[in-house]
């Protein structure tokens, strides 16, 4: 894991989602950030292919899509904001 993965301080885009508070992605380092709404974590997945980011910024429910094709198929590290 480099530097980048390490720290949380990608810029989020709101979501509206009751699960989730924001997203993020680094294309440089194939890292995709989500804050949760439940007591402000944040994960970082790794070597997440770009094309499923286009996919979850744009998907009418952020959560369902994170349920069904993140949570269980990409390695992530968790941390708090501040």
């Amino acid at each position: 894991m480099n530097e980048k993965q390490n720290k949380i301080t990608m810029d989020r885009t709101p979501s509206n989602s009751s699960m989730i508070s924001g997203i993020a992605y680094e294309q440089s380092t194939a890292t995709l950030e989500i804050e949760f709404r439940n007591g402000g974590a944040v994960w970082q997945y790794y070597e997440f292919p770009e094309h499923m980011w286009s996919e979850f910024e744009y998907t009418e429910s952020h959560g369902k899509y994170f349920n069904a094709n993140i949570k269980e198929q990409y390695k992530g590290r968790s941390g708090r904001v501040g």
